[in-house]
């Protein structure tokens, strides 16, 4: 396991050294000399002594023993898997020469089953389990953090708890837990998984996975890169090898201010804030059914076409990442034609509303697309719970205070037009492309409702068109602010962000919301 900065935990106590003051002779800096009767006590003591060597040398054996972590077999066997060892991860993520570690001397305080040969190699090669004294420097440096205004990123390769310490190991994953809980909302918390990471228990226990539960499944099926990408949705982005993941990840750091106190990255752009699209005014089909790509849409518009998409192989009928516009981090949320016709579901909703509550946090203004038909219908949806999940994107959208831009494409139809940062939900510039339909329905699903089993129901899907399937209805009402050419949407966007740099909006005052967890 590894750290960007670690923490001191208090070393092992001596103990056993019950000496009268007569017998102390002098006090040197460094060492103390002690007057005491040749006893069994004293000569079981002697290791105590470093008299052979000096403090520079003791400071330089130990400094070269950590520097080595577990040794050059060790690092050796962790080239050989192809992965790095924790220092040489934290090279390659940082800037040259700028890390400075602190707490090197610190060693775990096991000394059972064995582990009294293995100091000081818990935090420095691979594979380490969490130690008590391990758990200690997270804290800190955590800690520090949070009183700094500092971000933290956790390089993690770790087999879990630490057996050989019993509770001392958990009592350290629970003071972690607790300052994650703390800091969340404070300073951007980034992690990196880049090895096993089994929680508490070491990863040889998921070959026995089926004794257990009576399933087949490998170590990779159960907990891989693969698996949390796109089934559990645990992680938002996955990577070929250790460099691919390092260098992505400071790619999106600077994407991010430093803590909630701080304002969003603004940083010098080359292209011109009030550049048109024209691609733009045919991106959207003649025909309603028809897919398009938002990411067609995203990528024209945003500076240099740089997306950094998060949980792209997740609910793909969502799409969140950020972007810069007119160089200003921006977060981007928009439904997507190509999947599922944009529908939001359970595992979109809590994409959406996760990352809109991140961006809210660190005050990051959200620019968002709408092209929704409505929830996705179902029983497995219902059962699931998708009235409550769906509530969390709502929830989230509604308690943002942080700029809020809007344009419908084309589909903004019943509960999901509310849900997608609509008006309602105090959305500051809302705009609606000629292709905008803001309706309760699509026509041919409402003609069925309203004229149930009457004829001539070709004319009353025309008139309900007419009336209700296109941006007017919505404009006239006030509930977008203007129906804009799709060429010009990079040119409003940025104009919108410059006025709305100074935006100021309180929430009521309460202990904490109440969020449909």
């Amino acid at each position: 396991m590894a750290a960007i900065s670690v923490a001191r935990s208090s070393c092992g106590l001596i103990n056993g050294f019950k000496v009268s003051l007569r017998s102390v002779a002098r006090v040197k800096y460094g060492a103390v000399s002690v007057t005491v009767p040749q006893t069994s006590l004293h000569r079981s003591c002697r290791w105590y002594s470093v008299s052979h060597l000096s403090v520079k040398e003791r400071i330089d054996q130990k400094r070269e023993a950590a520097l080595q972590g577990g040794g050059q077999q060790r690092i050796e066997a962790q080239h050989k898997r192809g992965k790095l060892t924790a220092r040489e991860r934290v090279q390659l993520l940082l800037d040259p020469e700028s890390f400075v570690e602190t707490d090197m001397f610190v060693e775990h305080r096991c000394a059972d089953f064995g582990m009294e040969q293995d100091r000081n190699k818990d935090f420095t090669v691979f594979g380490g389990s969490l130690s008590g004294a391990h758990a200690q420097k997270i804290c800190k440096i955590m800690d520090q953090a949070m009183t700094v205004g500092a971000p933290v990123i956790g390089l993690n390769d770790s087999g879990g708890a630490r057996i050989q310490e019993g509770v001392e190991s958990l009592a350290g994953y629970a003071d972690i837990f607790l300052r994650n809980v703390m800091a969340s909302g404070v300073i951007p918390q980034i992690s990196l998984i880049m090895g096993p990471c089994a929680g508490g228990a070491v990863p040889e226990i998921f070959p026995n996975w089926h004794s257990v539960t009576n399933e087949d499944v490998t170590q990779e099926e159960l907990g891989g890169a693969k698996t949390h990408t796109t089934v559990s949705g645990v992680a938002h982005r996955a990577f070929e090898n250790d460099i691919e993941a390092l260098l992505n990840l400071r790619e999106f750091f600077n994407f991010l201010p430093l803590s909630n106190q701080d304002p969003a990255p603004i940083r010098e752009s080359h292209d011109s804030s009030d550049r048109l699209v024209p691609s733009l005014d045919n991106i959207v089909p003649l025909e309603s059914t028809k897919a398009y790509d938002m990411l067609d849409i995203i990528h024209a518009i945003v500076d240099e076409r740089e997306f950094f998409e998060i949980m792209p192989n997740y609910a793909k009928n969502i799409v969140v990442g950020f972007a810069r516009m007119n160089g200003r981090t921006v977060g981007i949320v928009g439904n997507q034609p190509k999947v599922a016709s944009g529908c939001l579901d359970i595992n979109s909703s809590v994409k959406g509303a996760r990352f809109v509550r991140f961006c809210d946090a660190f005050n990051i203004p959200i620019i968002t697309f709408v092209d929704v038909p409505g929830f996705l219908p179902g029983t497995a949806q219902e059962y699931g719970g998708i009235i409550r999940h769906g509530a969390k994107l709502l929830f989230a959208f509604a308690e943002a205070t942080v700029p809020k831009i809007t344009i419908i494409t084309r589909k903004a139809y019943g509960g999901a037009y509310d849900v997608m940062s609509s008006k309602h939900l105090r959305g500051d510039v809302n705009y609606a492309w000629p292709t905008a339909e803001v309706a309760v329905m699509g026509a041919k699903g409402a003609v069925q409702i309203i004229f149930r089993g009457k004829e001539n129901q070709a004319e009353a899907e025309a008139e309900y068109v007419e009336k209700f399937a296109n941006p007017f209805p919505a404009a006239v009402r006030g509930f977008v602010d203007d129906i804009i050419e799709p060429a010009t949407t990079r040119k409003k966007i940025c104009q919108d962000l410059e006025v709305l740099a100074s935006k100021k909006q309180v929430n009521p005052w309460k202990k904490h919301a109440n969020i449909p967890l």
